[in-house]
């Protein structure tokens, strides 16, 4: 799994027991991740902005390359044989996504070519997981609310599944014992303008603000945040997704032509600003569409989980909700997404449809990803 903050490639070893939902059983046996080196976060950047047919399928190979190193590096470190593996789940690299828009089809484009996978590992690749969803008129996105369900509902009470990455979005899972349909959206920005301004404000010496350190330091401009909570996706109803196109470096930069930061108090302000800009992005979402269901907690995952800060923020919003991060149930924050995709894989070796149509707008549901064998 290679997310939209583009900070490195998780990989989630899972044993995943049972041949149907009713039946399923599963056991993380492992997680192991790997930064990006500053080059590769810069060609997935060029790629997202101004990529070429040549340098997207140079990087569509890399990738591959770098996803089946990681795959087989997180066999090595759980003491798994990779010739035990029924197959990867490869999320791939986004480097667009266009969701569809009144009559007009949406169009979505992951990179980390499956057969280099396959062919490096010896293990079949089940990739290209939104396109189908896309395909039935859906967004594509989020396509956790399956898995998700399968592995986070609680047997007698509803809860929300609050995902940080470089986008956010949330999942409310009913109580187990209900019958009703997962909703699941994106909220808007994760820490991907965060990061974004961290970079800037460090001349790249910091590629995200550690321990919230920078934001703890500036001073919120509520002024800003008005405007920047503004924004017309906050307020479209679900369902919805976005990515770095929206909420991508173009916007930073263009908050930082307008305001010119040039002293460290001004680019830590800057820094507050966006990380109160998200919390509060994911609160009004969570208030706006989740919470009137119903929600005993509200757990973090991904990334910014970890940022204290950010965490923090979203909880005083959402009070009296507790806000707790995913390790309560025993499963790392960041492990969350390569998790769900590796349940995405094994959905599709049974042939199980794993979309969300409630969630996504897909006309209905589908089997997500394509197989390429493993082997020679």
């Amino acid at each position: 799994m290679s997310g939209t903050s583009h900070d490195g490639v998780d990989a989630a070893l899972l044993e995943v027991g049972g041949t149907t939902p009713g039946t399923f059983s599963l056991q993380l046996l492992g997680f192991h991740s790997e930064s990006y080196l500053p080059e590769e976060r810069d060609s997935i950047r060029r790629a997202i902005e101004r990529g070429g047919p040549a340098e997207l399928a140079r990087l569509h190979a890399a990738l591959g390359e770098r996803f089946a190193r990681c795959a087989l590096a997180g066999c090595a470190r759980a003491g798994v044989d990779p010739a035990s593996v029924a197959a990867i789940g490869s999320h791939g690299q986004t480097v667009w996504h266009d969701p569809p828009s009144g009559d007009a089809r949406g169009a979505t484009l992951q990179l980390g070519d499956p057969a280099t996978i396959a062919e490096i590992t010896g293990i079949p690749v089940v990739s290209d997981f939104r396109t189908r969803d896309v395909a039935a008129g859906g967004h594509g996105a989020p396509l956790v609310p399956w898995p998700d369900r399968l592995l986070f509902s609680a047997p007698d009470r509803p809860r929300a599944l609050q995902n940080l990455g470089g986008m956010a979005n949330v999942t409310w899972l009913p109580a187990a014992s209900e019958g009703e349909p997962v909703l699941a959206f994106d909220t808007g920005p994760g820490v991907a303008l965060i990061d974004t301004a961290v970079e800037l404000a460090t001349d790249g010496r910091r590629r995200f603000d550690a321990d919230g350190e920078l934001a703890a330091a500036g001073e919120v401009d509520n002024d800003l945040l008005a405007q920047l909570l503004q924004h017309p996706f906050l307020h479209r109803p679900p369902p919805k997704s976005t990515g770095r196109e929206v909420f991508g470096s173009a916007f930073v930069e263009r908050l930082v032509a307008r305001r010119a930061p040039r002293t460290s108090r001004d680019w830590t302000g800057l820094i507050a600003t966006l990380t109160a800009f998200t919390a509060a992005s994911v609160a009004e979402a969570c208030r706006r569409w989740v919470l009137p269901r119903g929600v005993s907690e509200v757990l973090l995952a991904g990334g910014g989980a970890l940022n204290p800060v950010l965490a923090r923020m979203i909880a005083d919003r959402l009070a009296p909700v507790p806000v707790r991060d995913l390790s309560v149930l025993g499963l790392d924050p960041e492990a969350r997404e390569a998790a769900c995709f590796a349940v995405l894989a094994w959905a599709h070796l049974k042939g199980l449809p794993a979309n969300s149509p409630a969630s996504t707008g897909a006309s209905g549901r589908r089997v997500l990803g394509s197989l390429t064998p493993g082997g020679a």
